[in-house]
């Protein structure tokens, strides 16, 4: 995995403005999902109108990476700045999906994670500028690993929305007067047997996007520093997630994995996956406050 450098604190830039109007619009639109639930409602439909809205919020996000991760005309990353990728391209393989099927039910925990993460990108704009940039390479594998990050993204916001169900479910039966928002939203999410068709969808995608990762981390650390493999924590904790989500997928496969098994070994692999990169830099620089 590429080495980062130390950049020195930006001023206030258009990235920071973006990523808090990207932030605002999610927001928004959470409420407007959220209220009538709170309020003794019926779940919102997501309606041209609402998605269109979205799809808004996808395009500031957007600039907002893009002025992130190019800015100066070089290629940076930071801790922030990684997991706002990763719910951005999640956001999209979100819209995408939900013109083939009804998954409204996902922007209940999908939208309040995506405002949480471009708040934290607003108030972290720390980052990173990336060595040898210009290998096509090395540009390559950021591209697929982040395609990766965003699809195991949406699988753990996935899975810990159907481990939330899977509680529900197991509690006695709630009387209507007495049922929270929650207890509304959840029970307007499709059956158990369609999210886990859904999950392992994401989950096939982003371990066969994980698997190009390592192919072209290892090109890249072959051409920079002749090692294959790397022995640092960034590989380490790859290796480690992408064994993880394989032996998700052979146990499924093989002996019928399913329910909390599955969203256990799901979460495992998505938190190999951020120690992978985000949690480290979160320590470095947040806690240690090192370059």
């Amino acid at each position: 995995m590429p080495r980062l450098s130390h950049l020195n604190s930006r001023t206030m830039s258009a990235d920071i403005v973006f990523h808090s109007l990207a932030a605002l619009a999610y927001a928004i639109l959470g409420v407007a999902l959220w209220r009538p639930l709170i309020k003794n409602g019926p779940q919102a439909k997501t309606g041209h109108i609402q998605r269109v809205c979205l799809l808004g919020a996808i395009v500031l996000h957007a600039i907002a990476v893009e002025r992130a991760v190019l800015h100066g005309g070089h290629l940076h990353l930071g801790w922030a700045l990684a997991l706002s990728v990763a719910i951005w391209l999640g956001m999209i393989v979100f819209w995408l999906e939900s013109l083939a099927q009804r998954i409204d039910g996902l922007l209940l925990i999908l939208l309040p994670a995506a405002t949480l993460v471009t708040v934290l990108a607003a108030l972290f704009p720390h980052t990173h500028l990336i060595d040898h940039a210009n290998n096509e390479w090395l540009r390559t594998h950021l591209i697929i690993a982040f395609i990766a990050y965003g699809l195991i993204t949406i699988a753990a916001l996935q899975a810990m929305l159907m481990a939330m169900l899977d509680r529900y479910l197991h509690r006695p039966v709630e009387q209507a007067e007495h049922r929270s928002g929650i207890s509304r939203a959840l029970e307007s999410l499709p059956p158990l047997l369609v999210q886990e068709h859904i999950l392992f969808r994401l989950i096939w995608f982003g371990f066969i996007m994980l698997t190009l990762t390592i192919i072209t981390g290892s090109i890249v650390s072959l051409g920079i520093s002749h090692a294959i493999l790397p022995m640092d924590h960034k590989t380490i904790f790859t290796l480690l997630a992408w064994i993880t989500f394989g032996v998700l997928l052979l146990g499924r496969y093989a002996r019928g994995w399913r329910g909390r098994q599955a969203l256990r070994w799901t979460l495992v692999g998505f938190a190999f996956v951020m120690l992978a990169y985000t949690g480290s830099r979160f320590v470095l620089d947040v806690i240690l406050q090192r370059g």
